[in-house]
């Protein structure tokens, strides 16, 4: 039983980082951290960054590395975005753990530090009102409970908390490092990815490891030991390529019936708009052949058809707007 429990974990839990020090790319944070878990003298911290680049593994690390395995789900409490962390969570269920005091309890090796920790991830998605309850928790119990905010932005944290703590950037990762880490995970697991396939992953994933580990993971569960720059994109959910050539194509050509075939042709692919805007806005900024004005114009729509389907508008219609107006810019058309 046990080989079929190990076969089924997720490859993100199964090589996450257990400390500080293994955290790939982020040097300062991790040199700043180390020093920190040596005299266990912590503060406040605000994590801030892209998504997938090491800032819960981080936070957990340090849980771990102070208290260890048997005093870690006593001493430190764990909030993500998926539970409720309004106002009233915070005035009940996080005063009451701040406000308990504990004792030095040395134990195999773990400083065990006089505070708790208290982790809130996607701190950015917390309420103004729930983010101004605790500037008063943190100040009162700031002796007996330290806090650690994770966020992707860190414009959407209120002045006065951010004030209240150290903040640390973390970096996107590099192609490089990502790459380093997949070829690990390979190796470990036996795979076969060529150096296409490699360049491909890092690509579709955006600078995100955890995004990266978990479409590999899929493409091994669905198609083998060896894995292929185009089973990638099939389970990523990105567009191929050639289909959004084919797009873009019917658009240089002037031909309005023509790129409504395309158009057409994505939304019955089941290809979501959102993404398809996303790799055209690729295309178009890096093209050569085509004015800064015309991508001007473009791109003006990109970002209006974007909040159009955001608030929930027809992909058809959206996308067929965009089709026309890129069509309009770049064959000069009134």
């Amino acid at each position: 039983m046990a080989p079929l429990l190990q076969s089924s974990q997720p490859w993100v839990e199964k090589y996450r980082p257990r400390q500080v020090k293994d955290v790939a790319h982020q040097d300062e944070v991790v040199r700043v951290l180390t020093n920190t878990l040596e005299t266990t003298n912590c503060p406040h911290m605000l994590f801030y960054g892209p998504p997938g680049t090491g800032k819960t593994t981080t936070a957990l690390a340090i849980g771990h590395q102070l208290f260890g395995p048997e005093l870690y789900k006593s001493r430190v409490l764990e909030l993500n975005a998926s539970d409720d962390r309004g106002i009233n969570v915070v005035r009940t269920k996080i005063k009451n753990f701040a406000a308990v005091a504990v004792g030095s309890a040395r134990q195999g090796g773990y400083p065990c530090p006089t505070y708790k920790i208290i982790i809130l991830d996607e701190a950015d998605s917390m309420t103004e009102d729930a983010q101004n309850a605790l500037r008063r928790t943190m100040e009162t119990y700031s002796k007996v409970t330290r806090f650690f905010f994770i966020c992707n932005y860190i414009s959407r944290i209120i002045e006065p908390l951010a004030s209240r703590c150290a903040k640390f950037r973390f970096k996107p990762l590099t192609e490089d490092i990502m790459t380093n880490r997949i070829l690990y995970i390979c190796n470990e697991e036996g795979l076969n990815l060529d150096s296409e396939a490699l360049t491909t992953l890092s690509s579709i994933s955006q600078g995100d490891l955890r995004r990266a580990i978990t479409y590999l993971q899929s493409a091994a569960r669905l198609f083998g030991s060896s894995v292929s720059s185009k089973e990638l994109i099939s389970v990523s959910g990105v567009i191929p390529g050639e289909v959004v050539q084919a797009l873009l194509s019917a658009c240089r050509s002037g031909n309005f019936d023509m790129a409504d075939k395309e158009v057409k042709n994505v939304i019955a692919e089941g290809y979501p708009a959102s993404q398809m805007l996303s790799q055209l806005f690729d295309i178009i900024v890096e093209a050569d052949d085509i004015s800064d004005e015309q991508k001007a114009k473009i791109c003006k729509k990109f970002a209006e058809a974007d909040k159009c389907l955001v608030d929930g508008a027809d992909e058809y219609l959206q996308l067929l707007d965009v089709a026309s107006t890129t069509m309009r810019a770049i064959c000069n058309m009134p």
